[in-house]
Parts: C-alpha cells; sequence; structure tokens
C-alpha cells in the first residue's frame, strides 16, 4: 500500500481523478480516498498546509493503514542555481529543516549547535537533514517522463515562504537546496520514526525569490508532477 499526500487538493486532482474501485474514508479529519492505480493498492490523502497539518495527516495514516511507502508530492520553488524553470519536476535526494536552529549575532545556526536532535533513532542523530528514498537512475529514463526535466536533489522545507533574493541565495547557499516547501521535512521524520520509505516529488511553480504571482505556473508544476508520480507508480 502506496500512500500519496499533498498538501492542496489542486496537487492531487489528476491522480485522484484516476483512481479505480475508490472507498471513502475518514482519518484525523481528514477525507483518505482508497483505491487502485497502476495496479497498486492507494491511499491518497490531503493534508493541509504546513508542517504540523502534514505530520498529523502522516502519522494518522501510518497508524491506521499498513503503509509501505509514502511519496510527498505537490509544487514548489525552485532556488535559482538549481537549473530548474518553472513546470519543471524535483525530486529530493534528502529533506531539511531550513529555519529549525538559532539565530545569534554571529547568524543562523542549526539544530547541532543547541546540541539537541530532533530524533535519535538506534545510534542515528537526526537533527536538521534526513536522507530519502530515491528512483533509480532508470527511472528517470523511463516512458513518460522523457518530455518532462527532472533534476534530483536537497528540499528545504521552511515555516515562512522566501520571499526576497537575499534570503533565497543564503538558504541555497547554506544548503545546497535545489526547492523550498512547506511540508516535506515534516513527512521524512515522521517516515524515519516509523521506517517508512518516502519519496518527495515537486513540481516546480516559481523561482524563489521576488513573489511575483503573476510568473507562477501552478496549475503546470502540479500536473507534471502528477505526471511523473504515474510514471513512478507505474515504475514501481
Amino acid at each position: 500500500m502506496i500512500a500519496l499526500l499533498s498538501s492542496m487538493s489542486f496537487e492531487s486532482d489528476v491522480l485522484c481523478s484516476k483512481l479505480k474501485k475508490v472507498l471513502m474514508a475518514e482519518v484525523a479529519g481528514k477525507k483518505v480516498y482508497k483505491g487502485r492505480l497502476s495496479g497498486l493498492n492507494i491511499l491518497l490523502i490531503n493534508t493541509g498546509i504546513g508542517e504540523v497539518n502534514t505530520a498529523h495527516t502522516a502519522t494518522a495514516v501510518v497508524e491506521n493503514y499498513p503503509v509501505d511507502k509514502i511519496i510527498n508530492m505537490g509544487v514548489g520553488g525552485a532556488y535559482s542555481g538549481s537549473g530548474l524553470a518553472p513546470g519543471n519536476v524535483a525530486v529530493a535526494s534528502k529533506e531539511i529543516f531550513g529555519d529549525n536552529g538559532v539565530i545569534s549575532s554571529k547568524g543562523w545556526k542549526d539544530m547541532k549547535e543547541i546540541g539537541i536532535p530532533v530524533l535519535r533513532k538506534g545510534r542515528y542523530k537526526y537533527f536538521n537533514e534526513f536522507p530519502l528514498s530515491s528512483p533509480s537512475q532508470t527511472f528517470f529514463k523511463a516512458k513518460g517522463t522523457r518530455e518532462i526535466k527532472i533534476r534530483s536533489g536537497p528540499f528545504i522545507t521552511v515555516g515562512s515562504a522566501t520571499g526576497t533574493q537575499k534570503r533565497a541565495r543564503e538558504l541555497e547557499k547554506m544548503f545546497g537546496g535545489i526547492c523550498e516547501n512547506m511540508e516535506g521535512a515534516a513527512v521524512a521524520q515522521v517516515c524515519t520514526i516509523y521506517g517508512i520509505p518516502m519519496i518527495e516529488v515537486r513540481g516546480i511553480s516559481n523561482i524563489v525569490g521576488i513573489r511575483d504571482k503573476r510568473r507562477w505556473r501552478l496549475k503546470e508544476a502540479s500536473e507534471n508532477c502528477q505526471k511523473v508520480v504515474l510514471s513512478l507508480l507505474e515504475f514501481i
């Protein structure tokens, strides 16, 4: 069973329309669409925006269903040095909490500065970063993804969306991130707690920096993201 999580319904509406043998349920106050897609058992849920909504929903899903894998999907902004443009798709190699830490007179420091990891699991300590599952290189050459530019790299999760070029450059330089979002690291932490593999796929709607919504391509970003997720399901 694979759970597809997106924060908003427009980020999953194409895949939702393709589900077969759909049964409706509810978990943690959220609608759950349970059905079949590409020969797989699928759960599709809209979490709501932000880290808390997403972590709450992801936890409720894995506590109530025998989930084998989570795919977190949606739209996001690309950092200027990523080589990505609106309409392209990014796949996360790891998720990073971009604003969890300390702001001092010398600038921002991550959770290692505090000395307390956000998660301990066995001998591993997780401060700001969570490595993720990533499709093999074979997938990126597979049918259905060739017409869409896809790049893999670190994603950065923030509580406040970046709205200046200065801050965008700072985050990109600190973490080497290619894509900014507001939920992914929270899902990654939940998946790490439960030992569930996670893949994150996001369509690029805009370049991170000055927020000019006239240049955003939300619909194209969402549709291309869902095309790639569908190809990923078929590949799986």
